[in-house]
């Protein structure tokens, strides 16, 4: 296989039209270019200049292979920097999940920062049940999720970073009889109808507040609609029932719900970050830039 190295003797001796001007240009003695486009002509089997009184003229095999080769280098150095911009975190594509008790809203200052300082690079953006995104990252088809916990099932391909706790509040239409309250706790809400309900196989938010419900002694009653997404809280805003959701839903309840804090000691909710063993580049740089937001965490 012909080397980089023949390649680019090659090429200046077809782009000068001579051995010396090459050889003076390459900075090596013209017998020594001689020999090592000769190994090149012997190596690919075919020759690829005719020698001339004033120089040397290719032929038609070595034009082709000329017309072949001539962006041979420029390619390799692209690649190579290519490869040291993934290397570095500086371009690719990251694939990142989130769970719809985690907004996006609350990503886009790391989002924003991850386009500023890695412009090469994209964001593939998906929600996921905190389930499903383990079960994603253990098979290779994610680089990043963002999960609420608590999860019912892990997995030993996946790594688990826990993120600060949010407080919990009270999502309430705005003329609930406790929606002018200057806070509540989980027992006052034990005869309200709650919009979400737990998944029999998933974790998340929903099973976080009904185990915070059970530790007081009762079970959340079940609205007439139901959902375990961020919908819930257009339930909420329709007057069919009541949500209780993290700091950082907050924003998206509009004017027709009202939010009231829970002074409940306990009454917070965990998420985490979720990787492979080995994080990528990128995944390592979004984290970074996640972890130092303030206005996320």
């Amino acid at each position: 296989m012909p080397s980089l190295r023949q390649i680019r003797y090659f090429l200046t001796v077809a782009d000068l039209g001579g051995f010396t001007p090459a050889a003076r240009q390459l900075f090596i003695a013209q017998p020594a270019l001689s020999r090592q486009i000769a190994q090149l002509e012997e190596e690919i089997g075919f020759t690829l200049f005719r020698r001339e009184a004033r120089g040397v003229r290719l032929t038609a095999a070595g034009e082709q292979f000329r017309s072949r080769v001539v962006d041979l280098e420029k390619s390799l150095m692209t690649a190579v920097e290519e490869s040291r911009q993934l290397e570095r975190g500086e371009s690719g594509v990251l694939r990142l999940m989130h769970s719809s008790s985690v907004p996006v809203d609350r990503l886009m200052p790391a989002i924003r920062r991850f386009a500023e300082t890695a412009p090469r690079a994209r964001i593939d953006l998906d929600r996921l049940s905190s389930e499903q995104q383990i079960s994603e990252i253990a098979a290779g088809k994610a680089d990043l999720g963002i999960i609420r916990l608590p999860v019912l099932r892990r997995d030993p391909a996946v790594r688990l970073e826990e993120l600060p706790a949010e407080r919990l509040w009270a999502a309430l239409p705005e003329s609930h009889r406790l929606a002018g309250r200057p806070s509540l706790t989980l027992a006052d809400l034990a005869d309200e109808p709650f919009v979400a309900a737990v998944h029999r196989e998933r974790g998340g938010l929903a099973r976080r507040v009904a185990d915070l419900c059970l530790a007081r002694g009762f079970v959340p009653r079940l609205a007439l609609a139901i959902s375990r997404k961020t919908s819930m809280l257009t339930l909420v805003a329709n007057g069919f029932g009541i949500a209780i959701v993290p700091a950082g839903m907050i924003p998206l309840g509009g004017r027709s719900v009202s939010f009231v804090s829970l002074s409940d000691d306990d009454a917070t909710a965990g998420s985490a970050l979720v990787t492979p063993l080995d994080r990528t580049p990128l995944a390592q740089r979004f984290i970074d830039l996640l972890l130092a937001s303030e206005s996320a965490w």
